[in-house]
């Protein structure tokens, strides 16, 4: 997910890389061969906690052999390994987490245990989504903050790119700020030639953005720089980050998608990240809720946020009906209403009151058209990011109301591709007018690698009220609980917080 603004976070400072002597190792395979073999096994055996499915088995197996190869160990350990990523062996984390940390190495950061881990997962300028939940789990267990894996990720970036001088810069500034970028080159450089055989990495002009320091080794240390140097050699930004480096926004719908009319990426920040949000709202109205990035100015700032536009004259029109509604019945039956709601779920058209169910008709055809719509348009985003337009990195996706219900469809969509795993982290549905039964849920479990968060209000009454006309055994879940075991379904009830629609 968005964190916060970490401009004036660094960790703590060290030497700059030793270009004379050559590259250091990553720092992997400087740890003593017991450490190694903890470091391997903690990540089979998160592994398996975390994704645990058969489908997910060859995943595991693929990262385990890769790291192992990694951290050189010998290859009679592979067995090991493996019967710990696919969930055999009573070992636990808490077993060798402590090995790791009485390492040399490790004992005072062992945040260069999670920057290996990192220059492990992106050797092939892909980064899993799986990948980058096992990165945020052993980073939770070592106690380290997330955000300092958010900044090793935004240095590892801005490693791989020429950086821009801002244009209030003095002088002596500038120079020092080249002396450093041109020292900096030239360890990279030295990186390919020694892992990459040389190749030329393709760095568009468009992802070009000022360093977050003055250069990488200063915020995670030389023997850090030194795995992102190496690794530098075979990543591909053109894979991370889509055609030409222009990512979603660079997507446009060249014809009529079947009843689609409208579907663009807008930015709702500006930058480039290994990771990305895509916020997508779920109805527009006159006033304050005019545009779609309007609901997520308040979404913590992250470098690379998108808000989905989508069919805005269905949603305006959605949204006048909502207000109507809203503002001019919302005194009379509004405590009468949320009495049923509260009582009773859903309930039966005949129970509802008179003075609401007598303007029903403002409503109910722009609702019937966006939930039809909302849900074609879930489709039609499920291939684009099957089709990696976002590049090959981890997307999560935020919605509420009918946005929540594009989500929705669209996992259910990808469920459907045997491909669909490693795109999706996290996602998260507010008030989302679609199924709660936890079966419709459960081939979600293969599509998502991290969270899926159910926000829901048993008080909204609105969306209790659109769903009158259904069977009162159906379950909804913007109004209760997804009752899906598994560890990736939270269910956060905002009952305190929100009455009557999403707004």
């Amino acid at each position: 997910m968005a964190t916060q603004d970490r401009s004036s976070q660094r960790l703590p400072p060290v030497a700059e890389p030793a270009v004379e002597g050559g590259p250091h190792l990553p720092v992997g395979h400087e740890l003593a061969e017991a450490s190694r073999f903890a470091y391997a096994a903690l990540c089979g055996i998160s592994l398996s906690q975390l994704f645990p499915e058969p489908e997910q088995s060859s995943f595991c197996t693929e990262f385990v052999a890769g790291l192992v190869k990694w951290l050189e160990l010998p290859e009679a350990v592979l067995p090991t390994m493996t019967a710990f990523a696919n969930g055999l062996g009573g070992e636990g984390a808490d077993v060798f987490a402590p090995i790791l940390l009485k390492d040399p190495i490790l004992k005072d950061n062992p945040l260069v245990i999670i920057q290996d881990l990192l220059s492990f997962s992106l050797k092939d300028g892909r980064y899993d989504a799986r990948a980058r939940v096992l990165i945020c789990h052993v980073t939770s267990l070592f106690r380290v903050p997330l955000e300092e894996l958010d900044l090793l990720e935004e240095t590892f970036l801005e490693s791989l790119k020429e950086t821009k001088e801002e244009e209030s810069e003095t002088a002596e500034a500038s120079r020092k700020k080249k002396e450093n970028r041109r020292k900096w080159k030239r360890y990279l450089l030295i990186g390919l030639a020694t892992v990459g055989g040389g190749t030329v990495i393709g760095v568009t002009g468009g992802l070009a953005a000022p360093l977050v320091a003055a250069g990488a080794a200063t915020i995670i240390g030389s023997a850090g720089a030194a795995a992102l140097g190496s690794v530098a050699g075979i990543a591909v930004m053109t894979s991370l980050f889509g055609a030409a480096g222009a990512g979603l926004t660079g997507y446009k719908m060249k014809k009529r998608v079947g009843a689609i009319e409208e579907f663009t990426f807008l930015p709702l920040t500006e930058g480039r990240q290994l990771h990305i949000t895509i916020a997508i709202t779920g109805w527009l109205a006159s006033g304050k809720y005019r545009t779609f990035s309007a609901p997520w100015m308040a979404l913590a700032r992250s470098s690379e946020q998108y808000c989905l536009a989508w069919e805005a004259k269905y949603l305006m029109e959605l949204g006048n009906a909502l207000e109507t509604i809203l503002s001019g019945l919302a005194n009379m039956v509004a405590q009468e209403a949320l009495k049923y709601t509260v009582l009773s779920g859903i309930v039966a058209a005949l129970t509802w009151p008179a003075s609401l169910l007598t303007v029903a008709n403002v409503i109910d055809n722009p609702w019937g058209v966006c939930l039809h719509r909302s849900a074609e348009v879930g489709k039609h985003l499920a291939h684009i990011l099957l089709s990696r337009q976002q590049g090959r990195r981890p997307v999560t996706l935020i919605g509420f109301s009918l946005g929540a219900r594009v989500i929705y469809f669209c996992l259910q969509e990808m469920a459907q591709e045997k491909d669909c795993q490693g795109i999706i982290e996290d996602v998260v549905l507010l008030g989302a007018p679609v199924e709660g039964e936890a079966k419709h849920w459960e081939p979600f479990r293969k599509v998502v690698s991290g969270r899926i968060i159910n926000g829901y209000s048993r008080g909204d009454w609105l969306l209790s009220f659109v769903y009158r006309t259904s069977s009162v055994q159906l379950r909804v879940a913007g109004l209760q609980p997804v009752l899906l075991q598994d560890r990736r379904v939270e269910n956060v009830d905002l009952s305190s917080v929100v009455s009557a629609g999403w707004n």
